[in-house]
């Protein structure tokens, strides 16, 4: 009688001939068109965390399974892992737990207990005004992904790119710099910051470094 429940289920659901909309559904970004339950007419595949059903099927290219055991009897379920593995979704796609990633060249994310934590890539550190560049100022580079600073002349107007300047300065630089902060993360890797002007340019920037305070400690295998 159980084996028969989902051809019972096929059979009240099902109908042939297939009865399709001419023109098939628009799907948000991340979910694929695949066939309905009954493997009659396209549908968008439903998502992590989304409802789903015998007909209304996820997204099994992100290994993802129709999850009934919080679900009332006789009613749907939501899209799951198959292994019951968290996981986090961005920008439409998912990522297993553990998974690092990147959404943009400015940022690196990692995938934690369904959630994501992310570092910048680009440096932010604030230029003040010397006496070799005067005017500093923060533009976007066609072709690169971090912005840079760049020195504009008072009287040319003239944009030349600040890593260019010799590193010979004509005036002595007294380093300065603040103590690292604490670990961003209790357990795994993690980064502190400083503000410091211990660079050739004698400019006060922030810097970041990776730490690890301690392992993570293991997660406890999922019970049936």
């Amino acid at each position: 009688s159980v084996m028969s429940l989902p051809l019972q289920v096929c059979a009240q659901l099902c109908r042939r001939p297939c009865y399709c909309p001419w023109v098939p559904p628009h799907c948000p970004r991340g979910s694929p068109l695949v066939l309905d339950g009954c493997g009659c007419c396209k549908i968008c595949a439903r998502r992590l965390g989304e409802p789903c059903d015998f007909l209304h099927v996820c997204d099994q290219s992100q290994g993802l399974v129709c999850d009934y055991s919080t679900a009332p009897a006789g009613t749907g379920g939501t899209c799951n892992f198959e292994d019951d593995e968290e996981g986090c979704e961005v920008n439409g796609r998912v990522y297993r737990d553990g998974e690092v990633f990147q959404p943009s060249c400015k940022l690196q994310c990692r995938c934690l207990d369904g959630g994501f934590t992310c570092i910048p890539l680009c440096q932010e550190d604030v230029r003040l005004p010397t006496p070799d560049c005067p005017y500093p100022r923060r533009v976007e580079i066609p072709g690169k992904c971090c912005p840079e600073w760049v020195c504009e002349a008072q009287d040319q107007h003239l944009l030349r790119d600040a890593r260019a300047v010799s590193p010979v300065l004509p005036y002595p630089c007294q380093e300065w710099g603040t103590e690292w902060s604490a670990c961003s993360a209790t357990c795994g890797v993690g980064f502190a910051t400083r503000v410091s002007n211990q660079n050739r340019f004698c400019r006060l920037e922030t810097q970041r470094r990776l730490c690890v305070v301690r392992p993570c400690p293991a997660l406890p295998a999922a019970f049936p």
